[in-house]
């Protein structure tokens, strides 16, 4: 069985989706906010924990260093970003097989606030993005993206259908890259 490492910055709900999902392969969930709701998720599903805090660290590599440790420590076959807020360096992206999550169609919206972004475009639909993660912020050989269209729908409407198949897509992602 393929041993999968989730890294996380927030709430958790991708993380939770994940769990659920893949709970017997999944060996360590990592993240670098002590403050982290998804914390709670990692508890409740007993997995293994590391909060690796990117505040104690004097610079991006120094982090990225001790979360290639932790990864490799855990002998992870696939390191999974969901919702993890930080921009990597070389140092991680050229030492660990890593897929991210994305909530647009790259190479539209990188970066943050990508879900308002996106609905505020000209486009007529919005969607994911699952990509290999590279030291290119987003911009990593896509996986998978999958789209809905906007028409007729408010913000909250558009969030929640977002919200919803990033689970669904970053899942089959998953299943795409380890089979």
């Amino acid at each position: 069985m393929k041993k999968i490492v989730v890294l996380f910055s927030g709430k958790g709900t991708n993380f939770a989706h994940l769990a659920n999902t893949f709970k017997d392969q999944i060996v360590l969930a990592i993240t670098n906010n002590p403050n982290a709701l998804g914390i709670e998720i990692a508890k409740a599903h007993n997995i293994p924990l590391e909060i690796i805090d990117s505040t104690n660290f004097e610079s991006r590599e120094a982090f990225d260093e001790a979360l290639v440790r932790a990864v490799k420590k855990a002998d992870a076959d696939l390191a999974v970003l969901a919702g993890f807020m930080r921009i990597l360096t070389p140092i991680f992206t050229d030492n660990v097989k890593a897929i991210n999550l994305h909530p647009s169609l790259l190479p539209r919206h990188k970066g943050v606030d990508a879900i308002r972004r996106s609905f505020e475009d000209q486009y007529p639909e919005g969607g994911v993005s699952v990509h290999w993660v590279s030291s290119e912020l987003d911009g990593g050989e896509m996986i998978l993206q999958r789209s809905i269209i906007k028409a007729g729908l408010d913000f909250e409407t558009y969030d929640n259908a977002i919200r919803a198949l990033e689970k669904e897509t970053l899942s089959d992602a998953i299943r795409v890259v380890l089979s």
